[in-house]
């Protein structure tokens, strides 16, 4: 299996095959509008400005699963990426990413990178294990601003939890790229 075997919706109501960006990097994030880390936006559309010409593409997948956070339609996220943070990568149509009706490269992305969610994580760790503790142990995705790293043959390098920044993922990127 490949990430480019994977066809996403488009905000606009269309289609997208992931196999468009084969020979890149991708960061793919779960993103919402409403969140305390909404903030990131500013970061990554930074990381992509500054990466995105040597090889890596931002995906940005919008989910309302997490507190409500992303409660906007397809377009009224893409107005306020567009207003607030001058996004420029790829914001796709909202959807899910665990539970029954998570899209299918949600399932494929948290099987390859299960990820190391923990203590260490800080605050959102403890948010997580007050409101979501059946979370806790699994593959699911924990909250907004999860972030998958792929690499240009489409297999999933690694996850990054929420609290890991554009910033940081950066200063391991360029080491890639």
């Amino acid at each position: 299996m490949s990430v480019h075997e994977y066809t996403v919706a488009t905000a606009d109501g269309g289609s997208e095959d992931l196999a468009r960006f084969a020979g890149r990097y991708l960061l793919i994030v779960n993103v919402a509008s409403k969140c305390g880390l909404t903030p990131q936006y500013e970061a990554l559309e930074a990381l992509h400005r500054e990466l995105g010409e040597r090889g890596l593409q931002i995906l940005a997948f919008p989910c309302n699963q997490f507190g409500g956070q992303e409660p906007g339609s397809d377009s009224e996220i893409q107005e306020f990426c567009r207003v607030n943070f001058d996004v420029t990568f790829p914001v796709f149509a909202k959807l899910d990413v665990n539970g029954d009706d998570a899209h299918p490269l949600y399932r494929y992305l948290r099987a390859e990178a299960p990820g190391d969610f923990g203590p260490q994580h800080g605050f959102l760790f403890e948010h997580v294990s007050k409101t979501r503790p059946e979370a806790l142990g699994t593959d699911e995705v924990k909250w907004n601003f999860t972030k998958f790293l792929v690499d240009p043959q489409g297999a999933v390098v690694r996850r990054f939890e929420p609290t890991v920044t554009p910033e940081e993922i950066g200063k391991e990127l360029a080491d890639l790229l």
